[in-house]
């Protein structure tokens, strides 16, 4: 695999340059607001300097937050000081672990504003294990179904097998286009199909990965009235907004650390509802989640709360460290961070929209809403030709990676959503799985490129914490360097990526 030649620079930077101050000046003459978030500017230096140190530009958040250093250097101080060993002990290092377990389990629920006296809080792997948790010990039944939005993670999507696997009915309620919005109609057509008297889940991100939709979180009690239980993927949605447990009362809610502060990976959470918690049912036990267990009794005892989930030993050393990520996100100030957001997403979405070739043919499709009403800082988005001519995407990611870009490319492992913001039919989606099971990402490509001027992938971009006005304006200038370029012009893609697991081999 050849490397992209680095001397191969798409944008102009001393143009860039020129034009920054200028720009600044412009858009906080739009959102003036924009200034009393300077705090975090003061942030960036000392929390993220190495953004500005490696000329890196990270507009991923959606795919993972950043870490603070002062994260990293309170956690390793407090592995440094203490001895601490597996909770699932008396000792006094098990116990000491215990504590601080304990300690991070209830500032969590402290931080989304409810207490153990609501809510059960499971530590999970992540927030894809959380789902399978749920997913698995729900009681679905002939009878019953799981109902689902479109714009769904696969995570969630995939809860629907155990739905199928125990007879239940499986329902999704469709994203309109272009918005990519749940229309109320739609919304109660399904809701209202509902047998009361059998269980019935209906499952909603707070935010889409895919379109950065926030969803109304009235739809929880509005569902629950008409005979749901309801689970919140509230993901995408807690690392730049808040979410208030006092006030709602989901019956699960799935969170991922990493995606509101970076450190530590491999901690996730599934809240509970106490008064959901003895529907479900374990249909295994491992180590940790039983109070008892015989081999030549062939019988156990699950433990209780959320011991019976917490699937073997826990991300011990780590957990307190979750403590540490949601303090961090208290000082910065969760309102500081939506403002920013909201106003670099916003300015974003109508310098993207105001795009033009020559011939005065828009140079960007964006995937949903093109304002900030009830939308985060998500933005999907294709590059188009002059001819209207879609780019690969997967060319322009390997140019945004010569500029220092990080953003992601792809399905971001929401179908759902990108099916309908991408145009594709269930005729498209059956050829594709007519290629059978070595069906891969380059294949299906080839397949909806034969099938018409589609595409099987997008853009993502997000903003978040530590993203700065001169962060959103170089992505700004390296797009509009695109302008009456054709993919002849940009080059071919160099690197083909099978799935969403990219392995470099080191040539």
């Amino acid at each position: 695999m050849s490397a992209l030649n680095q001397t191969e620079k798409h944008v102009d930077n001393s143009y860039v340059a020129a034009g920054l101050n200028s720009a600044y000046e412009e858009f906080l003459s739009a959102h003036p607001e924009y200034a009393e978030t300077a705090l975090l500017d003061e942030c960036r230096k000392t929390e993220y300097g190495r953004l500005d140190e490696n000329r890196q530009i990270y507009l991923d958040y959606t795919g993972g937050g950043l870490y603070g250093v002062s994260q990293l250097r309170q956690h390793t101080a407090l592995l440094e000081k203490n001895v601490l060993g597996n909770p699932h002990s008396a000792n006094p290092s098990s116990l000491a672990m215990t504590d601080l377990v304990e300690e991070t389990r209830r500032y969590v629920l402290q931080y989304f504003n409810t207490s153990s006296e609501k809510y059960t809080a499971v530590f999970t792997a992540n927030a894809s294990g959380a789902l399978k948790l749920v997913g698995e010990a729900y009681p679905f039944a002939s009878g019953g179904q799981y109902a689902l939005t479109f714009d769904n993670h696969n995570s969630v999507n995939g809860i629907r097998e155990f739905a199928r696997s125990k007879g239940a009915r499986v329902q999704y309620v469709p994203v309109g286009f272009p918005d990519l919005r749940i229309e109320q109609d739609s919304l109660d057509k399904v809701l209202d199909s509902a047998d009361k008297s059998a269980k019935n889940l209906f499952a909603f991100p707070a935010q889409s990965n895919f379109s950065g939709v926030k969803h109304p979180l009235s739809w929880i009690e509005y569902a629950q009235k008409k005979g749901w239980d309801v689970l919140l993927d509230a993901a995408a949605f807690v690392p730049a907004s808040r979410l208030d447990l006092s006030t709602l009362s989901p019956d699960f809610v799935c969170i991922s650390f990493y995606k509101m502060f970076g450190y530590p990976t491999g901690i996730g959470m599934l809240l509970i509802r106490n008064s959901s918690y003895e529907k479900l049912e374990r249909p295994w036990f491992a180590g940790g989640t039983v109070n008892f267990a015989s081999v030549q009794a062939n019988s156990h005892y699950l433990a209780g709360n959320e011991a019976a989930f917490e699937d073997g030993t826990i991300n011990y050393l780590n957990i307190p460290a979750v403590k540490m990520g949601l303090q961090h996100l208290e000082k910065v100030g969760m309102e500081l961070i939506s403002r920013r957001v909201t106003d670099l997403t916003d300015w974003m979405l109508k310098e993207l929209f105001a795009l033009r070739h020559i011939n005065g043919k828009p140079m960007v499709r964006i995937y949903g809403p093109v304002n900030m009403e009830n939308r985060g800082g998500t933005i999907t988005l294709n590059f188009y030709s002059p001819e209207e001519h879609l780019l690969d995407y997967r060319r322009i990611e390997e140019l945004a990676n010569v500029e220092g870009i990080s953003l992601r490319t792809g399905c971001f492992c929401n179908p759902g959503a990108g099916e309908t913001a991408e145009g594709l039919t269930p005729e498209d989606m059956q050829a594709a799985f007519k290629e059978g099971e070595n069906i891969s990402l380059p294949r299906f490509v080839q397949v909806i490129q034969h099938r018409g001027n589609k595409s099987a992938g997008a853009i993502r971009i997000s903003v978040g914490l530590a993203s700065n006005f001169t962060d959103v304006y170089r992505f700004l200038a390296f797009a509009a360097a695109f302008r009456n370029k054709s993919n002849l012009n940009i080059g071919k893609v160099t690197m083909d990526i099978a799935n969403c697991r990219v392995i470099r081999d080191g040539s």
